[in-house]
């Protein structure tokens, strides 16, 4: 479980393939502070550590994952969000998040508002109803609300120190995101899908 609020970012420093899968080794502040098996959040999706040595963890995502997420695009130097799992009597100061990225979105803008910056982004029509006006999403991990939100498409705002500290800067017109909606609203659009119509 992850709060969205992005501890560090990390570089890409080598991928390689097995299969279907793609393993990664990641350089960041907090790699040496890893456990292997342990949970950690890159771009928004949950991978487990396999093995650190010398500032650098190492991950594999399968090909489910690879499929769903941005995690395909990834190419040595790119830099990816990193948060650890929540502590349990620590403060969840963005919102629920599991790591389980729903699908991809993809920036149609960028706009420096001079002290914020605008994104906006467009995802597949069929997770309309899970995007509501001020309500919460992860896009690559990052807790953020959206606005304006049309059918297909919503638009974030991000503060300065969001754009400094997380991958959101590199992100251009044309960039794919990972996105993860709501828990809530997954689950409450899943018991109207069940039981609304009766």
């Amino acid at each position: 479980m992850f709060t969205g609020i992005i501890e560090h970012t990390g570089i890409v420093t080598a991928i390689s393939e097995s299969g279907t899968n793609k393993t990664f080794a990641i350089s960041s502040p907090v790699s040496n502070e890893l456990k292997i098996d342990q949970s950690v959040s890159h771009n928004g999706v949950c991978l487990t550590v396999e093995a650190i040595e010398e500032g650098t963890h190492k991950l594999t995502a399968i090909e489910e994952t690879l499929k769903k997420t941005n995690l395909g695009d990834l190419k040595i130097g790119d830099t990816v969000n990193l948060e650890r799992c929540m502590v349990m009597n620590g403060r969840l100061d963005g919102h629920i998040v599991q790591g389980h990225v729903d699908t991809t979105a993809v920036c149609v803008a960028k706009d420096n508002r001079h002290g914020s910056w605008e994104f906006r982004f467009q995802f597949p029509e069929e997770f309309a109803a899970l995007v509501i006006e001020k309500g919460s999403i992860s896009v690559n991990g990052i807790s953020l609300t959206v606005f304006n939100v049309a059918v297909n498409e919503f638009t974030v705002a991000i503060i300065p120190y969001t754009f400094e500290h997380t991958n959101i800067k590199d992100i251009v017109p044309g960039s794919r995101v990972n996105i993860e909606f709501d828990t809530i609203g997954k689950y409450l659009k899943r018991f109207m899908d069940i039981y609304g119509k009766s």
